[in-house]
């Protein structure tokens, strides 16, 4: 409950609305991750505060009123300024933020359907249909992008090691093993002295801070890595461009996930 009651502090408009609190908490009590019950509860209170502007019942809408939903997502000012060049840029979410705004709300009334509230989902998925043309696949309510990981330019990376440098050693060891284990943020912060096997050279990835909740053993390189001079014992010159390359393609790595 307390939980609950927090996310409706953050969000009162869930409190306007029983079976979306009770969604929630049945997530909740099943113990999803934090950070996973966070990101259903802003998707799913920017969904029902659009119904609630268009006088909408959400659990009577249909399809007319979640693509209204995906209308005001993908037309709202960005956060970013209009002033960043890209192709997204200015106004409207990234593709992958509004593919992560949709899903609270197609579990949502997946949760509605087995509760017998519903007969249908209004929010469309992906599916393989037998029968149909062009291998029978249908797409979902809103095409999902898959973008490039961007990988620095030599220049940029040898900016990147120029500003790390005069970081603080434990600044430097975490970016170091960030780009050598290839580790998420979470699975970087929360790294303990006893998930490191120093004989071996390899480190322990608990399964309660992935994301796929799968414990996992890698390795790490002798110096970790060429972007940490201060904390390898042949100091910075030694940092050859292969080993550059190879953080950056650690760099690609991260991005892709």
């Amino acid at each position: 409950m307390g939980s609950a009651v927090v996310l409706e502090e953050k969000w009162p408009v869930l409190g306007r609305h029983e079976r979306a609190a009770e969604w929630l908490r049945v997530w909740t009590d099943l113990g999803r991750a934090p950070r996973t019950i966070d990101a259903y509860a802003r998707g799913l209170a920017e969904y029902l505060a659009v119904c609630e502007r268009d006088g909408v019942d959400p659990v009577a809408a249909n399809r007319l009123q979640v693509a209204a939903f995906v209308k005001d997502l993908s037309t709202r000012p960005s956060r970013r300024g209009s002033n960043v060049v890209a192709l997204d840029s200015g106004v409207g979410l990234a593709n992958a933020t509004l593919q992560q705004r949709l899903v609270p709300v197609r579990l949502f009334y997946d949760y509605l359907i087995e509760e017998g509230m519903r007969e249908s989902n209004p929010v469309g998925r992906g599916r393989y249909t037998p029968g149909r043309q062009f291998g029978g696949h249908q797409r979902g309510l809103v095409p999902r992008l898959t973008k490039l990981p961007w990988i620095p330019s030599e220049q940029q990376w040898l900016g990147l090691l120029d500003v790390v440098r005069e970081e603080p050693v434990r600044n430097r060891v975490m970016l170091a093993l960030a780009y050598d284990a290839a580790l998420r943020r979470e699975e970087l912060c929360s790294l303990r002295t006893d998930d490191f096997d120093p004989a071996h050279r390899t480190l322990r990835v608990r399964a309660e801070t992935t994301k796929t909740r799968r414990e996992r053993v890698v390795p790490y390189s002798r110096r970790p890595v060429s972007c940490c001079p201060a904390t390898s014992r042949t100091g910075p010159q030694s940092a050859g461009p292969a080993a550059r390359c190879s953080c950056r393609s650690r760099a690609a790595t991260l991005a892709s996930r």
